[in-house]
């Protein structure tokens, strides 16, 4: 079991602040955290938490002594990584806003992302409730594309991204857009997982749409690095 999250992942995620809407950490996040902690941070490295949910991503980075910026649309989830950094006694800065536009203009070593990437049944991004954290389109890349077209201009040399997502949205699809924008990219983690409550309602769904075979119940997780050379 990764360290990532402390010496016993599930005490760490409880001793967590969680607010009502935020997502919460599942198995996505704990595939980044594996990939997170084998990335090598140097003292004072500058790394962006994309869509920071309770900031267990953010916090493991500023446990290894980077310089953490944390950004959420959901006010909420600001508002509980704040908390959530205090408890801790880390030093992160929390802002508000969407995806990558609240850092625009800096540059980052490293940039961690577990953005919405679940194959829904209506078009687009939901503005609010609680799939707003996974539902991204009809083909889950409604977010997905626009981190890979803009994560390039957000690295410093050498400095990488690190994205998680289903395989259900496209991974040769992830890796064409990164490589396309630039980015030397390539799948460094994999993990299948049962479907959780989302992808159990819209089995049928994803049935007709091709996405799964009949009677499956497992998905296949990726985390993509993708390095800026």
């Amino acid at each position: 079991m990764s360290s990532v999250l402390g010496a016993d992942r599930t005490t760490s995620a409880d001793a967590l602040v969680f607010a009502p809407g935020v997502y919460a950490p599942q198995s996505d996040t704990f595939l980044l955290a594996d990939a997170l902690e084998r990335e090598p941070l140097g003292p004072g490295a500058e790394v962006l938490d994309v869509g920071t949910g309770t900031g267990v991503l953010a916090l493991a980075a500023a446990r290894r002594g980077a310089r953490v910026t944390a950004v959420d649309r959901s006010w909420r989830a600001v508002a509980a990584t704040r908390l959530n950094a205090a408890r801790a006694g880390q030093r992160v800065r929390v802002l508000h806003g969407d995806l990558l536009a609240p850092a625009a203009g800096r540059r980052f070593d490293l940039i961690v992302c577990n953005p919405p990437y679940v194959p829904a049944p209506r078009a687009g991004v939901p503005r609010h409730g609680a799939a707003v954290a996974w539902d991204a389109g009809h083909d889950g890349r409604a977010v997905l594309d626009r981190i890979c077209d803009g994560a390039a201009g957000l690295l410093h040399p050498s400095g990488a991204l690190l994205l998680v997502h289903s395989a259900l949205s496209g991974v040769r699809a992830t890796l064409d857009r990164l490589r396309g924008a630039g980015l030397d990219a390539a799948v460094m983690e994999r993990r299948v997982v049962p479907f959780g409550p989302v992808l159990r309602s819209r089995a049928d769904w994803l049935e007709r749409r091709g996405l799964v075979a009949p009677g499956e119940e497992k998905e296949e997780l990726v985390v993509v690095r993708a390095e800026r050379v």
